[in-house]
C-alpha cells in the first residue's frame, strides 16, 4: 500500500539554539550507538509558515514512492487528498559526518521517511541553502559519483537534487558507500528558518525514493550493531539542554519506566500499528473502538486524527475553532431529520445521501473531507461546496448516534453538536487554549495492544512564547483519511515524548513503555 498523505502539522517546531550544543556518543563496548538530540521552544514566526497544500494522485505518480513522497501511502485513493506532512514540524535533531574527511550536519531522524538528504555545495539558488551545512563532494576522499536526480515534495515546498555516495557516521560507527541525496534546491519558506541541515530517514526500504537502502539498514548489514532495533527517548522537559536520545541496536533502560507493550507491524511500509478506540477523560469516543491504523512518527511533533474525534477533543479541552458557521447550518436545516432518521434505524451510512447531502457512486458516496474544502476556500475566496456539507453531515450523524447510545435527550444532544461544531479544528490555523485552563483538562488515552496510554494536559499542548506573553495550543490536528485505509493516526512527537519507544525491525513490532 502506497500512503498519499500523512500529515500537516499546524505548529512548526524550530530547533535548537546553537549555544547549546550537539553531542554524539556511543558505546562500542555492548554494541550499541547512542545519538544526543537537541532542539528549542516554539515561537509563532515558524508556527506561521505552516500551509495546507493538496495534490493530485496524478501529479504524485511523477516521483518514486518514498521520502517526500508521502502522498503515496494511499496510492488506492484516487481523490485529490490534504498533503499533511512537513520537517518544519520535526523538533528534535542530531548530529551525523559525511565524507574523509568528515563533515558534520544536523540532521532531523525520520521514522515516517527513508532517504539521507543534506544540502550540496552546488546548491546556489536556494537562499536556504546558504544558511545551512553543504556536502562538498570535491573534499571527499571516499565520495563516489552518481548523479542521478530526484524531486521531493513537501506540503509547503520541495527539496530536489541527485543521489550520491559517501561513508556516514552516526556515533562512533562509519557506514561506508552509503546512497544519499545532495539537495541542489529547497523549498524558500520550508527551510529558510530551521537550524537543522537535513533528513534522515528511519522508514522502510520500501518508500525509498529510487530504492536506496536506508542507513539504519546498512548500519545491521555492516555488523555495527548487534542488534535490529534502535529506541527513542525524547526528552519534554523545557529546561534541560538534552532533547533526547536515539539508540541503535538495543535500549537504555535508565530512559523508562517499566515494561514495554509491544504490538505488531500492521503494515510493512510504514511503521503502522493498530490503536483502539480513544478515550476523553476515560469516556470512550467509539470511532476506533474495533481499530484504526496509527503510523508513529519521529519526524511529525503533533498528534494528528480523524476530525470526528478531534473535534470531541478539541470540545473537551475549550480549543477554539474556525469553521463552526457552516456546520451549524447542516445542523439547523437537517438536524430534526437526522434524528428521526436514526431512532427509526436507518442505516447511518446512507442518511447523508438520503437527504441529499452526499452523492451516492454504486456501493459508497463522495466526501472530499473537510481539510480539502478549507484549502478551496481559502485559495480561491469560495462558499463551502457540496463535498464540504457532506463531511459536515456525516460527523453530525456520527456524534448524535453516540449521544443517542448514551440515552440523552435531544435537548442535550443538540447542545452537545453545536458546541462540537464550535470546535472543529482548523486546518490552515491553530486551536488556541486558556494556559490557565491547563491544569482542569482531561487525559486524553489512546488504547493500545489492550492496554491504556493516557496523555497529560500538559503533553498534549504546546506553550509557545510570544514576546512578553505566552500562547497556548491544542497538539491535536485533524487528519481524514477514508476506508479502507483510514481512519488513521499519526502519532508524532508528543506521545514519543511521553512514552519511550522501541522499534523492533527484528521481529516488525513497536513497544512502549513510560518515559523516564
Amino acid at each position: 500500500m502506497g500512503i498519499k498523505c500523512l500529515l500537516v502539522a499546524i505548529c512548526i517546531w524550530a530547533l535548537s539554539d546553537p549555544s547549546l550544543a550537539t553531542t554524539t556518543s556511543s558505546d562500542s563496548d555492548d554494541g550499541l550507538v547512542r545519538i544526543s538530540l537537541k532542539k528549542r521552544s516554539l515561537d509563532l514566526k515558524t508556527i506561521n509558515a505552516a500551509r495546507i497544500t493538496t495534490t493530485t494522485s496524478r501529479e504524485v505518480s511523477q516521483y518514486p514512492r518514498g521520502l517526500g513522497d508521502t502522498q503515496s501511502n494511499f496510492n488506492d485513493l484516487k481523490t485529490n487528498i490534504v498533503y499533511l506532512k512537513n520537517y518544519l514540524d520535526a523538533q528534535y535533531y542530531g548530529e551525523i559526518s559525511i565524507g574523509t574527511p568528515r563533515q558534520i550536519f544536523t540532521v532531523v531522524f525520520d521514522t515516517g521517511s527513508s532517504n539521507l538528504w543534506v544540502p550540496s555545495s552546488k546548491c546556489i539558488f536556494s537562499i536556504a541553502c546558504y544558511i545551512h551545512s553543504k556536502y562538498r563532494a570535491r573534499l571527499s576522499r571516499t565520495y563516489t559519483k552518481i548523479g542521478i536526480h530526484c524531486k521531493i515534495p513537501y506540503g509547503s515546498g520541495s527539496v530536489s537534487g541527485f543521489f550520491s555516495q559517501d561513508n556516514v557516521k552516526i556515533g562512533d560507527f562509519v557506514t561506508k558507500d552509503q546512497e544519499f541525496v545532495e539537495v541542489t534546491r529547497e523549498g524558500f519558506l520550508t527551510f529558510l528558518s530551521t537550524e537543522f541541515d537535513g533528513v534522515l530517514g528511519l522508514g522502510f526500504r520500501d518508500i525509498s525514493i529510487g530504492q536506496v537502502t536506508p542507513v539504519w539498514y546498512n548500519m545491521f548489514q555492516q555488523h555495527h550493531v548487534s542488534q535490529e532495533i534502535f529506541s527513542f527517548w525524547l526528552n519534554r522537559d523545557p529546561t534541560s539542554k538534552v532533547g533526547g536520545e536515539i539508540v541503535f541496536g538495543g535500549i537504555d533502560w535508565r530512559r523508562f519506566r517499566g515494561d514495554h507493550t509491544y504490538v505488531p507491524l500492521t503494515n510493512q511500509d510504514y511503521w503502522q500499528i493498530e490503536v483502539g478506540d480513544i478515550l476523553i477523560a476515560n469516556i470512550p469516543t467509539g470511532l476506533c473502538e474495533y481499530g484504526c491504523a496509527a503510523i508513529v512518527d519521529s519526524g511529525t511533533s503533533l498528534l494528528a486524527g480523524p476530525t470526528t474525534i478531534v473535534a470531541q477533543i478539541n470540545h473537551a479541552i475549550g480549543a477554539a475553532g474556525v469553521v463552526s458557521l457552516e456546520c451549524k447550518s447542516v445542523i439547523s436545516k437537517y438536524g430534526n431529520m437526522i434524528w428521526e432518521y436514526l431512532l427509526e434505524g436507518i442505516r447511518p451510512e446512507i442518511i447523508c445521501v438520503d437527504i441529499g447531502l452526499c452523492i451516492h457512486k454504486g456501493s459508497r458516496y463522495v466526501s472530499t473531507g473537510i481539510a480539502s474544502m478549507v484549502h478551496n476556500e481559502t485559495q480561491k475566496g469560495s462558499s463551502v461546496d457540496e463535498s464540504a456539507f457532506c463531511t459536515f453531515c456525516e460527523m453530525i450523524v456520527y456524534w448524535i448516534q453516540v449521544q443517542i447510545k448514551q440515552q440523552k435527550t435531544r435537548e442535550k444532544v443538540f447542545t452537545y453538536v453545536n458546541e462540537l461544531c464550535e470546535r472543529l479544528p482548523n486546518p490552515i490555523g491553530k486551536s488556541f487554549i486558556d494556559c490557565d485552563s491547563i491544569a482542569a483538562m482531561p487525559y486524553i488515552s489512546f488504547r493500545i495492544g489492550n492496554k491504556s496510554f493516557p496523555l497529560s494536559p500538559e503533553q498534549y499542548t504546546l506553550r509557545v512564547e510570544e514576546s512578553f506573553s505566552t500562547v497556548c495550543i491544542s497538539g491535536f490536528v485533524a487528519l481524514d483519511v477514508p476506508p479502507p485505509q483510514g481512519p488513521l493516526w499519526v502519532l508524532g512527537d508528543m506521545f514519543l515524548g511521553a512514552y519511550h519507544t522501541v522499534f523492533d525491525f527484528g521481529n516488525l513490532r513497536v513497544g512502549f513503555a513510560k518515559s523516564a
